[in-house]
């Protein structure tokens, strides 16, 4: 496994606990409290730090795998399903804490799958996606 796809792996892997700090400090389990109490106070700072992360993975792997010509097909499936799984995740925690109503959520998650659905049965992928330079389909 190349570098650009463990990157990918480690952003699916990042959800657990930013769902666990976005939920945990907020929704008062007695087991999150009884080991992470004292960070309870800076919960949302240390859940969009590891969202940061996360994100910042998306944007490297991507980087690396065109540059050194690493794309797999592994990195063409997983890296889309990877920001997918993230930002569901993300979305999902707001409308618990209620922060964001579920109508706009569920209009996001929707476009989601109706893009992914218009790719897979087209054959269609976005540059990002195939390694191909942005400056080819500028002209």
């Amino acid at each position: 496994m190349n570098l650009p796809n463990k990157l990918t792996v480690f952003r699916v892997i990042l959800i657990i606990p930013f769902v666990l700090v976005m939920l945990g400090s907020h929704a008062q389990w007695g087991w999150f409290m009884a080991l992470f109490g004292g960070i309870a106070d800076y919960a949302d700072l240390i859940a969009l730090m590891i969202f940061v992360i996360a994100s910042l993975t998306d944007m490297l792997d991507g980087k690396i795998a065109r540059k050194y010509n690493l794309v797999t097909n592994f990195g063409k499936f997983m890296d889309p399903l990877a920001d997918k799984l993230l930002v569901c995740a993300a979305l999902i925690c707001l409308i618990e804490l209620d922060r964001i109503p579920s109508w706009i959520v569920i209009i996001i998650i929707s476009r989601e799958f109706i893009i992914s659905g218009f790719r897979l049965t087209t054959g269609w992928s976005s540059p990002r996606t195939t390694g191909e330079s942005s400056r080819r389909h500028s002209r």
